[in-house]
């Protein structure tokens, strides 16, 4: 993707400084030329290569484009592979930037959403270096022509951590992809070797019902507590290979209270739902980590449901971690909620109703 400067500015797009290698970012797609200014105001015109198809930047009937105008207050006009951006300096630099960046990804062979336009648009207004296009472009495990990416910079920056940490705390609201991330992790170090197990858990803990005693074996009655994570085994390894793997023992999915006694070595080790731990069972769990294992404690701290009055273990245990060596909290926030936009609202309103009950 070029960058041309506006007729009155200078050098001219074919000037050899503008055609320098100094002159190209390090992307090696924009020349940015000095834009002309006017009163306050710039303009630049960004030239499109021609192996990008406009559709596929732009979207059906625009409706990318019309996500980039909504994001920044400048004015975007495009003819043939030519977008004119018109507006504050610091507004057109940055929409120049985003559309270097939506380039690199449709390069990789992605496909633009606006949800993905949306969220690169968010991510270079909260950080001023972050590339998006180095977020989207991510992969974190590959299944049945379905790649697993992070979507958002606390995302990637979460999967990062789980990398370079033995412990990892991933800590935020319902839809954040906490879990589903971790156990794309998790699945991947199997297949990498680098553990011999997975081992996923869960404290057994009812959200606000009393379901009775359930019929039914003893595995029987607490898979309905362990379903979530079933769930995501299942977009990530094909279910007759999930039932090899738990029968061999290499998956394990098992209540919290089955970790009591246990030393688990070379094995990545999954705590969900961890704000339902009291702090005896945060200890007792975290203590099970044995050599060339990897923990990752997950769980959302507004949405406890052990009896009232009781501490959460999840809440207790980041103050109590805070500064040791190999250990990463990451907080994701709604901003990084992957579902249903409306989920990132209703989980805001209920925090600004929380808010005002404290009151």
């Amino acid at each position: 993707m070029t960058t041309t400067p506006h007729p009155t500015a200078t050098p001219s797009a074919t000037s050899p400084s503008a055609t320098s290698p100094s002159a190209t970012s390090p992307a090696g797609r924009v020349r940015p030329g000095s834009a002309s200014t006017s009163g306050g105001s710039a303009q630049a015109t960004i030239v499109i290569p021609g192996s990008i198809p406009m559709v596929s930047l732009l979207g059906s009937r625009d409706e990318l484009l019309r996500v980039v105008e909504t994001a920044f207050p400048a004015d975007v006009h495009v003819r043939g592979n030519q977008i004119t951006v018109t507006g504050r300096p610091e507004e057109v630099a940055l929409v120049e930037r985003l559309f270097d960046q939506l380039v690199t990804v449709l390069r990789t062979g992605q496909t633009l959403t606006a949800d993905a336009v949306q969220r690169s648009a968010t991510m270079m207004r909260d950080d001023a270096v972050t590339s998006p296009a180095e977020v989207l472009t991510q992969n974190v495990l590959s299944h049945r022509g379905r790649t697993i990416r992070a979507k958002t910079l606390n995302q990637k920056r979460y999967v990062d951590a789980i990398d370079r940490n033995t412990l990892t705390f991933g800590i935020g609201p319902a839809g954040t992809g906490k879990t589903y991330l971790a156990v794309a992790k998790a699945v991947q170090a199997l297949q990498g070797k680098k553990v011999n197990r997975i081992v996923l858990t869960r404290p057994a803990v009812e959200a606000g019902e009393r379901l009775g005693f359930l019929p039914g074996t003893l595995s029987e009655k607490i898979d309905p507590y362990l379903r979530p994570l079933y769930d995501s085994l299942r977009d990530m390894v094909d279910p007759d290979a999930i039932a090899r793997l738990m029968t061999s023992g290499v998956i394990e999915v098992a209540p919290l209270a089955y970790m009591r006694g246990r030393t688990l070595n070379d094995a990545f080790i999954i705590l969900d739902e961890a704000q339902n731990t009291t702090p005896e069972q945060m200890k007792m769990f975290l203590t099970r980590l044995g050599f060339g294992s990897k923990i990752v404690v997950t769980g959302d701290i507004t949405q406890v449901d052990l009896p009232h009055g009781a501490a959460s273990g999840l809440r207790t245990v980041t103050r109590i971690v805070e500064g040791l060596p190999d250990v990463h909290v990451a907080t994701l926030t709604t901003a990084d909620v992957v579902r249903h936009t409306l989920v990132g609202h209703i989980v805001d309103a209920y925090e600004r109703w929380d808010a005002r009950a404290d009151q």
